[in-house]
């Protein structure tokens, strides 16, 4: 249900993938349980596409050094298409941690599974809705008629899409969603007319509008944008865990968390040139994007993210009142079970960060 990555070099998929072949291949679990006697503590840690800038935070931390310095080795590992999605890999133990999107926990309680989000990175899902020109789409409401790209059914995007739909007053029977993957595979599907829109994130954005192949019609990846569109902040990129591995692995948690959170600020005061500059090389300049392109994009979307990992007041509520409106989830869902700001809030205290994120209570 996450989004997948963006295609790269496959040198760089080799590496990516090395943890994910572990990860996949042996039991669940940290290698060392807390941290204690035993060392530091390892966790696995599976990202829904980690090329992607909705979900640069989870890298830079590492490029930037932070895990080693609050004492976690965390080996991160990518999802790929037609792969297991990093949710379902936590969910079923096959990693410890997923880089993923908070409404996940709600879907997962609706099927009687407790998985929770530890921290929070953004405020809004960093999608946009791409469209050709002569599709005449301005807004949901032209959606009629119609065909659009999703990274895959039942995923996020396809969730946001048929939400927006919704929310027009379209039905799902009035327009048709296809899976077209991300990257040159979503391009692709625009330039052959194969679907009049697609729901993307950056750095493919970016590279649609460089080839002349769609424009922006609606933005989600903003707060501001997800707010005007949606009602309320989405909060998107963050960190799930099942909630019995939490409660067994608190401390190295907490260290996972520190070492975001601090991310998060360092986000919040350095420039969209100088993140790029922390990032793998093939993150920022491949066969989609160069980095100027991809610092321009940055630096355009970059207020989707959270500057102190808080779940945000109202989040968790626009997120149910999605998944209801689509028809994911119809029982009673409590929320409180869905998301902890505990970890985030010791986070900030410990390194004595000043917070602006307006804390969601226990009832979202």
């Amino acid at each position: 249900m996450s989004r997948r990555p963006v295609a790269v070099a496959a040198s760089l998929l080799t590496v990516l993938t090395l943890g994910a072949v572990s990860a996949c291949s042996g039991s669940s679990g940290s290698t060392t349980a807390s941290g204690g006697s035993g060392g530091t503590p390892t966790v696995k840690m599976m990202v829904g596409g980690i090329d992607k800038q909705i979900y640069l935070p989870y890298q830079l931390a590492k490029s930037l050094g932070y895990y080693k310095k609050y004492g976690v080795d965390v080996q991160l590992s990518t999802e790929q298409d037609g792969g297991v999605g990093a949710e379902a890999a936590m969910a079923s133990g096959q990693v410890d941690m997923a880089g993923a999107w908070y409404n996940h926990t709600i879907e997962f309680q609706a099927k009687g599974k407790n998985v929770e989000d530890v921290v929070q990175l953004s405020g809004a899902p960093g999608e946009r809705e791409m469209c050709t020109t002569k599709s005449g789409i301005h807004s949901a409401a032209d959606f009629k008629g119609k065909t659009l790209g999703v990274t895959d059914l039942g995923s996020g995007t396809d969730t946001l899409t048929q939400f927006l739909a919704a929310k027009k007053d379209v039905k799902t029977s009035q327009y048709h969603r296809i899976g077209v993957g991300a990257g040159s595979t979503a391009i692709a599907a625009l330039q052959n007319g194969k679907v009049d829109c697609v729901m993307t994130t950056q750095p493919t954005v970016a590279a649609i509008q460089k080839k002349g192949v769609g424009a922006s019609a609606i933005d989600l990846a903003t707060t501001d944008g997800a707010t005007a569109a949606m009602g309320g902040a989405f909060p998107a990129a963050s960190v799930l865990a099942r909630t019995e591995w939490v409660d067994s692995h608190k401390d190295t948690v907490q260290k996972v968390v520190n070492a975001l959170v601090a991310t998060m600020h360092w986000i919040n005061t350095h420039s969209a040139a100088d993140i790029a500059n922390k990032l793998p090389a093939a993150f920022v300049s491949n066969q989609l994007v160069t980095k100027a392109d991809y610092i321009a994009a940055l630096d355009q979307d970059k207020g989707q993210f959270l500057p102190d990992g808080l779940m945000p007041a109202g989040g968790p509520k626009t997120s149910l009142a999605t998944e209801k409106l689509v028809g994911n989830v119809k029982g009673a869902v409590d929320l409180s079970k869905t998301f902890t700001n505990d970890f985030a809030i010791q986070a900030n205290k410990t390194e004595g960060f000043k917070t602006t994120t307006t804390p969601a209570g226990p009832n979202g």
